[in-house]
């Protein structure tokens, strides 16, 4: 592998624990991932461990995340168990830690966008839209985005992985939406607005019966009353009108919700018997063709 011909081309970060552990940096060529066969082929072996410990286990499934990383653990310390004797050579040759903990995170401030959304990492995602045009303070972890502003903690938002993606929370842009509600048809994550596959079906089925603009009026208000109210329970008052046939509108739905009317349940299916005598009709059928 060819050495670096200056430094940019390495993050600074990354500069720095090489320069730490008085490292030389070297990189593979562009479009030579082969080049990465040691640890490509590590990551590689790890994953068959993995898949034939699990098997051994006899199920896949985890009860908790920290279940599951306590099994990752004593599957580490089990194939590191034949290691120590190199580790310790290497212990030997490395360097101190640097006295100050590096940061877990990466800080952002930022600007929040008139549609009540922020760009982080080339991914997008929604805040509350009360901080539409304020600067805040995102903190980027491994997992996880922490929001504040100034010194107040606003929420968590769970981390995408990636890049070109976007997570929108109807929570956060709802009462924006229903002060401007023309700007619900042409929104951008639209098919993020719609919780369920029952609330989207309320919006084709109002469409049907309203034109564009009530029809988006209308369920901004049902969308709304999932928000402040029960996302559930509006679900569920949905699912109580498809299966009567009856209209959809915000205040069938609101009723429904207040009065705690709850449609049968989706295990509960009715079949009706089948009349044994038809099937007498079929032999006799039978035997008059031949």
């Amino acid at each position: 592998m060819s050495k670096p011909e200056s430094p940019e081309e390495f993050t600074r970060r990354y500069q720095g624990l090489l320069s730490h552990y008085r490292l030389v940096g070297r990189k593979t060529q562009p479009a030579h991932p082969n080049e990465n066969g040691d640890i490509e082929q590590r990551h590689h072996r790890f994953k068959r461990a993995l898949d034939q410990a699990l098997m051994l286990r006899g199920r896949r499934e985890f009860a908790t995340r920290k279940e599951y990383e306590a099994f990752l653990e004593g599957l580490f310390s089990q194939l590191n168990a034949n290691r120590q004797d190199r580790f310790k050579e290497e212990l030997a040759l490395l360097r101190a830690l640097p006295n100050k903990r590096l940061s877990a995170c990466t800080p952002f401030t930022i600007s929040v966008g008139p549609s009540s959304t922020i760009r982080i990492n080339r991914n997008v995602y929604s805040v509350h839209s009360r901080l539409i045009r304020e600067k805040i303070c995102v903190r980027l972890y491994a997992e996880r985005l922490e929001i504040w502003q100034g010194q107040s903690h606003i929420e968590n938002i769970p981390r995408l992985l990636g890049s070109g993606k976007h997570k929108i929370q109807y929570r956060h842009i709802i009462d924006w939406l229903v002060r401007k509600p023309g700007a619900f048809e042409n929104y951008r994550y639209r098919s993020d607005l719609f919780p369920t596959s029952r609330f989207r079906m309320a919006y084709d089925a109002l469409k049907q019966d309203h034109a564009l603009s009530k029809a988006g009026k209308e369920y901004l208000l049902i969308l709304e009353w999932a928000a402040k109210e029960n996302e559930a329970a509006v679900d569920d008052a949905l699912r109580f009108l498809f299966d009567r046939s009856w209209p959809i509108s915000v205040a069938s739905v609101k009723r429904l919700v207040l009065a705690g009317q709850k449609p049968a349940a989706a295990t509960d299916v009715t079949i009706s018997a089948v009349p044994l005598h038809a099937y007498d009709s079929l032999l006799e059928s039978v035997e008059v063709r031949a």
